[in-house]
């Protein structure tokens, strides 16, 4: 069974909401990150660290795009965006889904992102398993 994880975007977040291709750019930012951190270790981690290259099909360019494992131990990860309605406001998030067939280290590694974009962008993350951590500023 697939799971999901939610990047919500709430008052007090960074941003309002994010595009597709925003998200995109915020999954090359962390790795290009990844690569500083390498070669100041004079080590190549920004393999181990982003093993996925980014897809795309064909016609859904605008909903989802996917990232392909490298290695054998990694598969999928799908990133979509939407909004939902909470207390009759409008929520807008980034979706995270493992597929049936995603690795325990997809599930990391998913872990890992959705962590990075909530941290930087100061969203409500609501994990796989269904808990929630608040990254963004609450009274």
């Amino acid at each position: 069974m697939s799971q999901s994880a939610y990047i919500k975007f709430v008052d007090g977040s960074a941003v309002d909401r994010l595009s597709l291709e925003e998200v995109k750019e915020w999954l090359e930012r962390y790795r290009r990150q990844t690569a500083l951190t390498g070669e100041q270790l004079d080590w190549e981690y920004s393999a181990a660290a982003f093993p996925y290259t980014v897809e795309t099909k064909s016609g859904e360019e605008q909903r989802w795009f996917y990232l392909k494992g490298t290695t054998p131990q990694y598969h999928y990860i799908l990133f979509g965006v939407g909004s939902k309605t909470e207390q009759e406001r409008e929520v807008p998030f980034v979706q995270v889904v493992l597929p049936e067939e995603a690795t325990h280290g997809d599930k990391a590694k998913g872990n890992e992102l959705c962590k990075y974009f909530a941290k930087h962008l100061k969203a409500e993350l609501t994990m796989f398993n269904g808990r929630t951590i608040y990254y963004n500023p609450r009274k």
